[in-house]
């Protein structure tokens, strides 16, 4: 703690104790926002996780779906039979506010996967490999997005940890130091004044004795 270098008088007394309040109005409001912060990290850190694992598994099974089409058909066949397909995925993105900071959303916008291929030239392991594919991207959209809500995350939650400490370390401390300072000054001050007009009133009292007395 430090004392700050201030005049210890009445009215920066008043006026510390006015920001002492405001202060510590801000910290609690900053402890809050910090909880929040943390809680929704670590949900989005959870999920992220989980969706990183579906997206693994549905990956997985993609790719192996492919390989057993290409040991079907070939791999020529596969990719004739794979240019005839049109496969759009726009990829949407709205941002939502939480706790004061903007975090996106993102949503791929994949259609139903059906049977894309011809009958003939393919097998079914084909379509097997487009469906799962086609999930994959969903899926990364999501992934994307926590991701990207977990750094957002981090990084507020770090402003908002160094502005608390800042508060609870520095700020509140000091005004704590300095209203005692003051306090303990002025009460010095108001003992002072209060000897010091005793003082005067008994030598006032002792002079007109005197002077009574030689009258």
């Amino acid at each position: 703690m430090a004392k700050l270098n201030i005049a210890p008088t009445k009215s920066n007394f008043l006026s510390l104790k006015r920001q002492l309040e405001f202060a510590e109005e801000g910290f609690e409001l900053l402890d809050q926002k910090r909880q929040i912060l943390i809680y929704e990290l670590m949900s989005r850190l959870g999920r992220a996780r989980e969706a990183e694992r579906v997206m693994a598994a549905t990956l997985a099974s993609a790719h192996a779906a492919l390989r057993a089409a290409t040991l079907d058909v070939g791999s020529e066949a596969l990719d004739r039979a794979a240019l005839a397909v049109l496969a759009d995925a726009p990829l949407e993105i709205e941002d939502q506010n939480l706790a004061g900071i903007r975090i996106p959303k993102a949503t791929a916008q994949t259609k139903p996967a059906g049977a894309r291929f011809g009958i003939g030239g393919t097998s079914a392991n084909a379509d097997t490999a487009m469906k799962r594919f086609t999930e994959v991207l969903a899926q990364l959209a999501e992934l994307a997005e926590l991701e990207n809500s977990v750094l957002r995350l981090s990084r507020e939650l770090r402003k908002t940890q160094r502005r608390c400490n800042a508060l609870s370390k520095m700020f509140i401390p000091d005004f704590h130091e300095t209203i005692h300072y003051i306090t303990s000054s002025l009460e010095e001050r108001e003992r002072e004044d209060f000897v010091i007009h005793k003082m005067i009133r008994q030598r006032l009292e002792t002079e007109r004795e005197e002077g009574a007395s030689h009258g």
